[in-house]
C-alpha cells in the first residue's frame, strides 16, 4: 500500500509571507520613527515689523542732542524698543515728564518705547525722544546719521535720519548726580544753566 506524503511546500510561501509582513511593519516603523516631528515655524523678529517716518536729527555742536520721527509697526503684536545705539554717542530712550516745581524736564523712560500693534510711535521734540548723550563731534545740518533700535527679543532696527536746524528742544534732562540741563521745549529760548556740562542742546 502506498502512503501518501503532505505536500510540505506551503509551509514556505506561508513562512516567506509572514517574513514578508514582519518585514514590512519594521520598515514601516523605522519610517515612522525617523521622521522628525512637525516644528513651528520660528517667530517674526520684532524689529522686521518697524519703519520710521520723517526721521531727523537735532543739528548741534554741544555734546547732546536727540533724534525724532514717527515709529510705525505693521505686524499685530506690540513691538517695544528698549535701547538705541550709534557710533557718535551713548544713547538714551527719554520721556518728557514734569517734576516736584511743575517743570517740564526730560528723563530715560522706564522700559522703553512701546509701538502698539498696527499702531505709530510719536517722537517729537515735547514728547518720547532718542538721546545722544555725549557725542564726539558736531552733527551739521544735513548730516545723514545712523543709528540702530533695538527690541525686547534682540532684533534690530537701523535708520539714517538727517540733521536739520531747530531752535526747540531745549528741555532740562533730568540724569544722574548733578547732571542736569535747563532748556525751553516750547519756544526753544534756553534758560541760563549752571548744572553741569551737559547744556548741549542749545543752539
Amino acid at each position: 500500500m502506498t502512503v501518501s506524503t503532505p505536500a510540505r511546500r506551503s509551509l514556505v510561501p506561508l513562512r516567506t509571507g509572514a517574513t514578508a509582513l514582519l518585514a514590512l511593519g519594521l520598515v514601516s516603523a523605522c519610517s515612522s520613527a525617523g521622521t522628525p516631528a512637525a516644528t513651528p515655524s520660528a517667530t517674526a523678529a520684532q524689529a522686521d515689523a518697524l519703519t520710521i517716518t520723517d526721521p531727523w536729527v537735532k543739528a548741534t555742536d554741544e555734546p547732546m542732542t536727540a533724534a525724532f520721527g514717527v515709529l510705525e509697526n505693521s505686524s499685530d503684536q506690540d513691538v517695544r524698543i528698549v535701547s538705541a545705539t550709534t557710533e557718535l554717542s551713548t544713547m538714551e530712550l527719554h520721556e518728557m515728564t514734569t517734576d516736584a516745581a511743575g517743570a517740564m524736564v526730560m528723563q530715560q523712560k522706564e522700559g522703553g518705547f512701546v509701538v502698539e500693534a498696527g499702531g505709530s510711535h510719536v517722537l517729537a521734540p515735547d514728547g518720547d525722544h532718542i538721546m545722544f548723550m555725549d557725542l564726539t563731534a558736531p552733527v551739521e545740518p544735513g548730516d545723514e546719521v545712523t543709528l540702530t533700535l533695538t527690541a525686547e527679543d534682540g532684533s534690530t532696527f537701523e535708520l539714517t535720519a538727517p540733521a536739520r536746524s531747530f531752535a526747540g528742544a531745549e528741555e532740562e534732562y533730568v540724569g544722574e548726580g548733578d547732571t542736569d540741563m535747563d532748556m525751553d521745549m516750547d519756544d526753544g529760548t534756553a534758560t541760563e544753566g549752571a548744572h553741569s556740562d551737559h547744556e548741549g542742546h542749545d543752539e
